[in-house]
Order: structure tokens, then C-alpha cells, then sequence
């Protein structure tokens, strides 16, 4: 399977992880957020930068994970009402740190906060089948100036 990951242009030459707490892992736990499409990638970029921080130069990590690599699915029916909002922050969190802790699979699929039928990946660092993702190419990617138009 293929995704996509936008990141700033001095991180792009490598799969890296802040281990920075965001919806779905609490600090210090290493993974990567990517997307099923490229699309996606830029509408979580979007949303979670500023104008300001988006005028930077960025890339589009495009990432393999091998069909042999189990990934967990969490299905949006499986989660309680208005999960996606800030104020149920805490549900995802904890739902993706026990994933990350129990190390059962190296991705766990997600559905996407902004877009219903949409997913992002999240892929744990720490997982012994991590070095099997692969970092396939790195593209150009420029935030247009139209996508965000107030901050």
C-alpha cells in the first residue's frame, strides 16, 4: 500500500517521528502520521499549521507499507459520537497509545477527523516491523496560497 506524508523540506529525506502528543499518541510516543492520498496529507497540514508556517518549503513523502505488514483498523462505528471533536481528544489518545504500547501491528488505520470515508495511517516506530516501510520517493510539494484563506 502506498501513502503520503507532507513534511517540512529539512525532514524529508527520512522516515522521523517528534514523539510530540497529537490525536492519536501521547508524548514521547514515536509515530507518523500519513494519509491514504495526497489530498488528505495536505488538509491535515493545513489545518494543524498556520498561514505563516505553511509559506515554508515542504515535500511529499511517498511511503510503502508491504502487504505483509498487518495493520490494525479502527472503524469510525467503533468509536463514540463526536469523536473527532477537540473535546473527545482524550478518547483517541488513549485508543492510540494502547495500540502503541501493546505493539501488535507496525500501522493502525484511522478515519479521518476532517473528512468522512477518508483515513490516515499512523505507523509506529518502535514496532519490529517498522524497517520494513520504505520511504519510495520524495516529490515537491507548495502549500497554494488559496487553500487558506483565514486563520
Amino acid at each position: 500500500m502506498i501513502i503520503y506524508r507532507i513534511s517540512s523540506n529539512r525532514y524529508a529525506d527520512k522516515l522521523q517521528a517528534s514523539g510530540i502528543a497529537s490525536r492519536w499518541n501521547l508524548d514521547k510516543q514515536y509515530v507518523l502520521y500519513t494519509s491514504e492520498s495526497r489530498a488528505l496529507a495536505c488538509l491535515e497540514n493545513v489545518v494543524h499549521r498556520s498561514m505563516a508556517t505553511l509559506l515554508g518549503l515542504f515535500k511529499t513523502q511517498v511511503i510503502l507499507i508491504p502487504d505483509s505488514i498487518k495493520i490494525e483498523i479502527v472503524k469510525e462505528k467503533h468509536l463514540p459520537p463526536r469523536w473527532n471533536r477537540n473535546e473527545r481528544f482524550s478518547v483517541c489518545k488513549n485508543l492510540g497509545s494502547a495500540w502503541y504500547v501493546s505493539k501488535n501491528t507496525a500501522a493502525m488505520r484511522v478515519p479521518s477527523s476532517l473528512i468522512p470515508k477518508e483515513h490516515n495511517y499512523i505507523i509506529s516506530t518502535i514496532h519490529p516491523d517498522y524497517n520494513q516501510v520504505k520511504l519510495l520517493d520524495v516529490e515537491d510539494f507548495y502549500f497554494d496560497p488559496r487553500i487558506k484563506m483565514a486563520e
